[in-house]
């Protein structure tokens, strides 16, 4: 049976639909008006994906606490116009012919910074708006949501790049957020007053978030993990896509289907998610399911050219993005719950500020390293790195 979570989740539902779908729709859109439009080379791209992810963490840095003690839903509202006017100035530009590189890094610096302060201010507003047996279930619903677009969302921009070229993409993505604010505001309904006055955030308030997951064992350890493992995932695509797209010769299209078909898995994690914690428990899922989202990424390392090294990666990414869809929604409904409501923004802010710091420095970190030992060598280290990673989320949380 289908849980009715009410009139207002469902409008914070559907406005997280249209802003995921707008982003994956202009996936890699920037890279693709980097090198089209302004003729960017490799050095120029690889800082536009990475200087927007640090210096956007560092921006978004003292706006946690800034946000902590004031109500959610208008900084999610004024979050999202931020990034919408953002990325309007791009097509606007580049109509006018005055589009530059530098505005793109200004556009992915601002929009990053937005993005970590909308989630963070989402994951306290969730909280408030719904009794915690239900969270999970919401939180179910965003994950499916989220491979729903991670599907659709990529081949339909590619074509709307195709047909209108690089910057309607950047467009569909604009609107995802102008229909995001709406939705957040049709939502309606009162917000639970913030903790204490608003002010200027006191020097400790910068570094609440981290001295709160540091000192709870259970949310240190699975900080590291998910830090990690996220960032070994992400690291090595670029060098997955160097070596597919170059060396073993895949089209562009077998590329797209490696990892479109594979989401499937996503919607199918996340719809057993709430009867697997149902019939186990929350902590033996996130143990099983997080073991099992480690073994998968180093079968990457020995794809080869033709169709059975294509099924190869289709194999390897629905296992880990399965294994993914399980995990995500159990992982975000347990943190949730441990942390307490008048520090919310501040512990997820913390978190996404150290998850994208660390997938920036691990990106160019396995740029080098394909570099000088071959793009093989480099998704082997990082598959067995992953495998590590359980060992080490254990040790640090001991410490």
């Amino acid at each position: 049976m289908r849980e009715r979570l009410g009139r207002r989740f469902g409008w914070l539902w559907a406005a997280y639909a249209v802003s995921t779908f707008g982003t994956r729709f202009a996936l890699n859109a920037f890279t693709l008006i980097a090198i089209v439009a302004l003729q960017a080379g490799p050095a120029e791209v690889s800082l536009l994906a990475a200087a927007g992810l640090v210096a956007g963490a560092v921006v978004a840095l003292p706006l946690g606490p800034w946000v902590e003690f004031r109500r959610k839903r208008p900084v999610m509202i004024g979050m999202d116009l931020i990034r919408f006017a953002a990325m309007l100035s791009v097509p606007a530009a580049y109509l006018a012919g005055r589009l530059s590189f530098a505005q793109l890094l200004v556009v992915s610096v601002v929009s990053a910074a937005a993005d970590i302060t909308f989630q963070a201010a989402s994951g306290a507003y969730l909280k408030a708006l719904l009794p915690p047996a239900d969270l999970l279930v919401a939180n179910g619903r965003f994950e499916s949501t989220n491979w729903t677009a991670t599907v659709l969302g990529p081949p339909l921009g590619a074509a709307a790049i195709g047909w209108f070229g690089p910057v309607a993409a950047v467009l569909g993505n604009a609107a995802g957020y102008l229909l995001s604010a709406l939705g957040i505001r049709a939502i309606g309904g009162g917000e639970p007053p913030p903790a204490r006055s608003s002010g200027p955030p006191r020097g400790r308030d910068l570094v609440e978030g981290w001295r709160f997951i540091l000192t709870h064992l259970r949310l240190r350890r699975l900080f590291v993990d998910t830090v990690l493992v996220n960032g070994l995932i992400l690291a090595p695509q670029p060098v997955l896509a160097v070596l597919m797209l170059g060396e073993l010769g895949f089209a562009p299209w077998q590329y797209s289907l490696a990892f479109a078909v594979p989401c499937v898995g996503g919607l199918l994690g996340s719809r057993l998610s709430r009867g697997l914690v149902a019939r186990f428990g929350h902590d033996r899922v996130l143990r099983t399911a997080g073991l099992l989202r480690v073994c998968w990424p180093v079968g990457l390392a020995f794809v080869h050219p033709g169709p059975t090294g294509l099924l190869l990666v289709i194999v390897v990414e629905l296992g880990l993005i399965t294994s993914m869809g399980v995990f995500n929604p159990v992982f975000a409904t347990y943190r949730l719950g441990q942390v307490p409501a008048d520090r919310v923004m501040r512990t997820l802010s913390a978190w996404s500020v150290t998850a994208k710091i660390t997938t920036a420095a691990l990106t160019a970190l396995w740029g080098a390293l394909a570099a000088a030992t071959g793009p093989r060598t480099a998704l082997a280290l990082a598959g067995l790195l992953i495998l590590a990673t359980p060992a080490i989320a254990r040790r640090a949380a001991r410490r």
